[in-house]
């Protein structure tokens, strides 16, 4: 028997009020799989169970707080020989004569709810998620044609020719974020990283003409919703460096520096009506440049309509913050504990620029790095900035 315990869902985070379970005792449960809901100061979050196994009971309460580490549920993984308990009003099973006593019958299958396919929430791609946002539809109680099941956009359009019903309202349980109350942990997890960690600060001027150029001519002719934005660029090129400067992917944890299982980086994003959150985008560096912008626009959504995962703000192993057209020139991060570093891209602006001994026009960007001195130093800070900005420099490599 192993116990399902509350999350922390961010170095700020002590408790997080349970509610809803989308779940119950005797559900069949596989790692990934999205059992219950948790309201926190960054709103709600869909947490995932991290281990294959069988639901024996819901200990915590829908609308309980309960504090981080503290026990949810507990689960029978697989070789647990301990018997389930029997629910208070079931009589004494009879004693069969047998030699041996018959194995316990496998708890009957439960009609998936609509957030679940069978055993699970439903994959669907960014695509599928969005034209279903946009008709109506709500994509999970499909059944998907794609890889391993997923919901494809080709089965999103074959539900709008049938005249499938929109999806549902939203539980009202699911209340979004308070602005004020997300304030006050970003200025706990704030106040604490200036106060904890040793920060220093690099900037350095990105000659953005030729990532801009090659993206107008990937551009043309598309559609808007197969376009790349810059940010795209920016964010390819920032995990490709991290592959090459790996002590800022990764934690400052137990006294020491503890790389990152993957490269997970962590986008900023503004929400509606104030507040930010930083979710991971995992494995950014084996993405495409087109599978990075489904992703990014899937997760902008997603983070804006108060619908992200747990596993997706549990673990950035770096941040990255882009001020984008309307931002200011340049940014000056502060790292997120127990990151050890953040990147910020401030707004692209025309400027004089020398290229081949001649003063041209040219669009430029300011990049900056804030890291942490007991994890690395300004030597290696400077190589990280020259790596991306060689990088960008170079698009079509990306």
């Amino acid at each position: 028997m192993s116990d399902f315990t509350m999350p922390s869902l961010g170095a700020d985070m002590e408790s997080g009020k349970l509610v809803e379970w989308m779940v119950k005792p005797g559900d069949t449960v596989h790692q990934g799989d999205t059992v219950a809901v948790v309201e926190t100061q960054k709103g709600a979050i869909e947490v995932e169970i991290f281990e294959d196994g069988t639901v024996s009971e819901l200990v915590a309460k829908e609308g309980e707080t309960v504090p981080v580490g503290g026990v949810l549920a507990h689960v029978r993984t697989a070789g647990d020989k301990t018997p389930a308990a029997a629910p208070a009003t079931a009589a004494p099973a009879p004693v069969e004569a047998s030699p041996a006593p018959a194995s316990p019958a496998p708890p009957a299958p439960r009609p998936a709810p609509a957030a679940f396919a069978r055993t699970g929430r439903v994959k669907v791609s960014p695509a599928a998620r969005r034209l279903a946002a946009e008709i109506g539809i709500d994509p999970e109680g499909l059944i998907g044609t794609g890889v391993d099941g997923s919901v494809s956009l080709a089965d999103v359009e074959l539900a709008r020719s049938r005249g499938t019903k929109a999806a549902p309202a939203p539980s009202a349980r699911r209340t979004g974020f308070d602005p004020a109350e997300m304030r006050k942990a970003i200025a706990a997890a704030m106040a604490r990283s200036k106060r904890e960690i040793p920060h220093y600060y690099l900037a350095s001027t990105i000659d953005m003409e030729p990532a801009l150029a090659w993206l107008a001519a990937y551009n043309e002719g598309r559609p808007p919703t197969e376009r790349m934005l810059a940010a795209v660029l920016t964010l390819k090129a920032t995990a490709l460096a991290l592959r090459e400067h790996g002590q800022f992917n990764g934690f400052w944890q137990d006294g020491q520096f503890q790389p990152g299982k993957g490269i997970h980086v962590g986008w900023a994003i503004a929400l509606r009506g104030g507040g930010l959150v930083s979710p991971a985008i995992h494995d950014a560096d084996g993405l495409s440049l087109p599978e990075l912008m489904d992703v990014l626009r899937d997760l902008v959504a997603r983070a804006r309509s108060g619908r992200l995962r747990g596993s997706e703000i549990m673990d950035p192993t770096m941040t990255v913050t882009s001020l984008g057209e309307q931002g200011a020139d340049s940014v000056m991060g502060v790292i997120y504990p127990p990151q050890v570093a953040i990147l910020g891209f401030g707004r692209i602006v025309e400027r004089p620029w020398v290229v081949d001994g001649q003063v041209v026009p040219r669009r430029l960007t300011q990049l900056s790095l804030a890291a942490d001195h007991r994890a690395s130093d300004g030597h290696a800070g400077g190589r990280l900035l020259s790596t991306i900005e060689q990088l960008l420099l170079e698009p079509e490599k990306l």
